[in-house]
């Protein structure tokens, strides 16, 4: 956000300015002559500037009074006008402290760096010429270079005197880490900031090269002792920076320094929430940044949990109520940052969605509180006018913190008493008056303090009542066995349960089994907490009975992992979302029961329901997956799993709510199954040539993937369903008897075999969430008994020479769906070479109607001799919507045909490889009626529809022979009118 335009100086600070301006002047007049005359040569900006500086900050007006040079060098370099350079901070210190000589010097250098670099920032600050980005990213600059340096030079120092630390294990001399905690973590220094610091070492050992060694943890103790006092202490020059260290394990009471061992064993064994709050930020400001980097690692599980973690929010309202309970006691309302509608709050609510979706979003896993916003945003956990308004209401927070900070650089949020200084916080953010300044403020509080609450507050509270009303509360007697089963009947069925004893009985089922009596006390809360909830959301569905039945098995399989009922508890519309879900698909449930992780899905309306477009999917699939280690195969495999299994019930959930039409469905299905085979192409790409070297070519050079993956069936045909199988073909175009590149090589045609093997163990690999696809490979050449993968060469005469009719009818709807460009063009042009042949018509009628006729016998309804029998059509017979006479395979097998018999001398139907493109291709050549067409896509529509809804009840495809009469004759109408039999 941008403040209110600068203003006059108010009456009010006159006086203050005038004082400020005498002392300045009797201090530079004090100086040889050209230093007034240089200050007089100001241009009137400078000078402008400088007036405003005196009159707000009692800093900026003792500082140049102190050292009138310091401000006139300041202004000679530009740097009072100009934004810093990168490096150009840290370069200034590392020249200044080559002529340190001892630690006195260290100190007064630090001191006097620091005091020129806070005049120059305070002074852009209160003159608009930074913004808080840059104000913010200034001081945390500062900060850093001054720990590291004064580290880097007292470390060499301190090992002359004590010996240099070597570790016991690896024998190699170790550095300290230095962890920068909260602000400046983050890049995100206040004026006045404190900084939090964390001290660490690699691992235990004993100084060398003196007499009497020292224990490592001894020698670092007493180097973060030199640090902090080059820092903290108070001198002639002032402190650089206020040192905190309460942060580190114990606190006060623990060791100053930690190896990484015991920092790991403490975080593991007794690390408490405040502390995964803190670690979020930090960050390696000084010492061996190698070695620190590997530490952040170790306690990353710590911090980011891999599950949806709801605790967090639990611990989050703790620590929230322990600080008002604070701020009430110490009269601290006006504090803005941990007063009501507070930084803090904001800070929190950010916090909040790091912490619980952290660990398998890795988006979130920022630093930086403006930054991780904008990922909440664009991932869609928060709305866009809701993050505007954290951001504005934050940045006009941290615009005032900076104000109250600049006036005399003191570490306070508060808001003065004072009227002098109240006029001069209202002047810096650009206000008239102090009630036109504390008017916005209140109204930024609020609007905080509101979002805050929407996602930290306790869902049982009910706004401006102290008392807590449990929401289902009517329930929990029941849940709680308090009444007898005639009443807890009784209570069931007036609430619209339609057998409510077998409803209690499943209830005191899940009450007594095994699981719920294997609950600690924090689970068994939760789940108390939950049943009453659930009851009274599921009774006002139409079915209750049924989704309990349904839900109550997810409820089962979630107990030891109770930070799921906390999600939902937490959310209750999420928690309809889920009921509303399973009533309406028992599919749905059991994906849900099976992999809990997908209940994250429910929390985001707006994407639940709006699944994304091909584009995005991938490049939300790349993205996912550039963020894990390349090495990492295990976690690339589940990213992989989790990615399918969310977008899969997004489609689900958005064809029950009606909003995705049946085609859409399948194209969302396909463009999913092409997204993770696009990835899965590249991890197996990666890892066999890693392990193998590259192929080659014909001509020598390297293959780069020369591999494609062809989809037949429905994936070829864009016509996946829910639970759909893969069929694949995998070809390559390199050199089959060349040898790899790498130290283990093998030649072409092996490569490509452990490609492929790859690939299927990536897709078909059982982990904890499930396997991504069935693959189907027989439709390879030669089926089973074939090659794995076949050279474009072999699939060419394969399919010239050796293919049955039945194969060129499945190539109708093969098509490339991932890998090398080039051979997927090959691919197309060999298809196209096959199927555009010329064909003997009577010959392809007899050996489609021979496949057909075999496969209504294997698979039909045996009772309709697959609905070609004079039954039929009786209301007590069954229709299989797909192998049945005048089912989805008649109207697949005619257009195969139709593609096969005319595409000689109608290439254009060969342009596509689904059957509804196909039938319009058919219609605008005039090969079939317009009528006729209609007819067949419709009905193919309606029979896949209702193919669709069978697969959501977790039926088979069979419908009432009732059903889709009108259909099923005009379908065999047209079958026999193409000569088929």
């Amino acid at each position: 956000m941008s403040l209110p335009p600068l203003i006059h100086l108010p009456a009010t600070l006159h006086a203050s300015l005038a004082l400020a301006e005498t002392t300045w002047l009797a201090a530079v007049s004090a100086l040889e002559a050209d230093a007034l005359a240089r200050w007089q040569a100001w241009p009137a900006a400078r000078q402008a500037a400088f007036t405003r500086a005196l009159a707000v900050s009692e800093f900026v007006s003792e500082q140049a009074s102190r050292d009138p040079l310091m401000l006139l060098a300041l202004a000679d370099s530009g740097e009072l006008e100009c934004s810093l350079a990168p490096n150009e901070l840290r370069e200034q210190l590392q020249a200044a402290l080559a002529e340190c000589a001892d630690e006195e010097a260290l100190g007064r250098c630090l001191r006097r760096l620091r005091n020129r670099q806070q005049l120059r920032i305070i002074w852009r600050e209160v003159n608009r010429l930074a913004d808080l980005r840059e104000t913010c990213g200034d001081l945390s600059v500062l900060a850093e270079a001054c720990i590291d340096l004064a580290y880097a030079w007292l470390y060499p120092r301190h090992c002359q005197q004590f010996g240099t630390p070597i570790g016991a294990r690896s024998g190699t001399p170790q550095q300290m880490v230095v962890l920068g905690m909260g602000k400046l973590g983050a890049h995100e220094l206040n004026l006045s900031s404190d900084i939090d610091l964390i001290f660490a070492y690699p691992e235990g050992g004993e100084t060398q090269g003196i007499k009497r060694p020292l224990d490592n943890q001894e020698f670092f103790i007493r180097l973060g002792q030199r640090l902090i006092k080059a820092l903290d202490a108070i001198t002639v020059d002032g402190f650089v920076f206020r040192v905190d260290m309460r942060l580190r394990p114990y606190g006060t009471g623990g060791a100053l320094v930690l190896s990484f061992n015991a920092l790991e064993q403490y975080y593991q064994d007794q690390g408490r929430d405040w502390e995964r709050y803190a670690m979020i930020k930090a960050r390696v400001v000084a010492g061996d940044q190698q070695a620190g980097k590997l530490l952040l690692e170790m306690l990353m599980p710590f911090v980011y949990r891999r599950y949806l973690d709801f605790s967090a929010i639990e611990a989050l309202r703790a620590m929230k109520q322990l600080i008002q309970q604070e701020v009430r006691r110490k009269g601290m309302a006006d504090n803005i940052k941990l007063g009501s509608g507070g930084i803090r709050e904001v800070e929190f609510i950010a916090q909040a969605f790091q912490l619980i979706h952290g660990g398998r979003d890795l988006s979130l896993q920022h630093r930086p509180l403006l930054k991780v916003l904008s990922v909440l945003e664009g991932q869609g956990y928060l709305p866009p006018a809701v993050v505007g308004e954290l951001r504005e209401g934050y940045e006009f927070l941290r615009y005032t913190e900076h104000a109250l900070q600049a006036l005399a650089d003191r570490q306070t949020q508060m808001l003065p008493d004072g009227t002098a200084e109240r006029e001069r916080v209202a002047f810096i953010m650009g206000f008239a008056d102090w009630p036109s300044f504390h008017q916005q403020l209140l109204y930024w509080r609020g609007r905080v303090d509101w979002h805050f609450r929407q996602v930290i507050a306790d869902p049982d509270e009910v706004e401006g009542e102290e008392a807590v009303v449990c929401v289902g509360a009517e329930w929990l007697p029941l849940w709680e066995s308090s009444l007898d089963d005639e009443a807890a009947c009784h209570q069931l069925s007036e609430a619209g349960f339609i057998d409510p004893q077998s409803t209690l009985q499943r209830l005191v089922g899940l009450r007594n089994g095994g699981h719920v009596r294997a609950m600690q006390r924090l689970g068994r809360e939760r789940l108390d907490a939950f049943i009453p909830r659930l009851l009274a959301q599921a009774v006002e569905h139409d079915q209750p009975d049924l989704v309990l039945e349904r839900v109550l098995p997810l409820v089962e399989a979630v107990v030891r992992r109770s930070a799921y009922l906390l999600l939902l508890t937490e959310n209750p519309t999420a928690l309809q979302r889920l009921l509303r879900l399973c009533a309406a698909s028992p599919w749905i449930a059991e994906q849900i029961t099976r992999f809990p992780l997908l209940l994250d899905e429910l929390l985001n309306e707006g994407r639940l329901f709006k699944p994304p477009l091909a584009p995005e999917l991938a490049a939300e699939l790349r993205e996912r997956l550039m963020r894990i280690p390349e090495e990492d195969l295990e976690q690339q495999m589940e990213a992989l799993r989790n990615f399918k299994l969310a977008h899969r019930l997004r489609v689900a959930a958005s064809e029950i709510a009606g909003t995705l039409p049946l085609m859409k469905v399948s194209d969302y299905l396909t463009w999913l199954a092409e997204a993770i085979l696009e990835q899965v192409l590249a991890l197996s790409w990666r890892q066999t040539v890693s392990k193998y070297g590259a192929p080659k070519r014909i001509d020598g050079s390297q293959c780069d993937p020369d591999f494609i993956i062809v989809g037949y069936g429905k994936v070829g045909g864009i016509e996946l369903g829910h639970g759909s199988d893969l069929d694949l073909v995998f070809i390559h175009d390199g050199d089959p008897q060349a040898e790899t590149d790498g130290a283990k090589s093998i030649d072409g045609a092996q490569f490509f075999t452990r490609l492929g093997q790859r690939i299927i163990h990536l897709l078909t690999a059982q982990t904890n969430s499930g396997q991504l696809y069935e693959v189907d490979m027989r439709l390879r050449p030669s089926g089973a008994a074939g090659l794995l993968v076949s050279s474009l060469g072999a699939f060419a005469r394969y399919q010239e020479g050796e293919a049955w009719t039945w194969e060129h009818q499945a190539l109708v709807r093969a098509r490339v769906l991932v890998g090398c460009p080039r051979v997927g063009a090959g691919f197309e042009a060999i298809r196209a070479q096959v199927l555009g042949r010329k064909r003997d018509l009577d010959q392809l009628r007899l050996e489609v109607s021979e496949m057909r006729a075999k496969m209504r016998a294997a698979l039909g309804s045996q009772s309709t001799a697959a609905g070609t029998a004079a039954n039929a059509f009786e209301a007590t017979a069954t229709f299989d919507l797909k192998q049945d006479a005048g089912g989805i395979v008649d109207i697949e097998f005619m257009v195969q045909y139709a593609a096969l018999a005319w595409s000689c001398e109608h290439p254009e139907l060969l342009r596509y490889t689904d059957n509804m493109r196909i039938l319009d291709g058919l219609q605008l050549v005039g090969l079939l009626p317009a009528a006729d067409v209609a007819l067949l896509q419709e009905a193919y529509k309606a029979y896949r529809a209702a193919a669709h809804r069978q697969a959501l009840q977790k039926q088979p495809g069979l419908v009432s022979a009732e059903q889709f009469q009108p259909e099923r004759r005009a379908v065999m109408r047209i079958w026999h009118e193409l000569g088929l039999n």
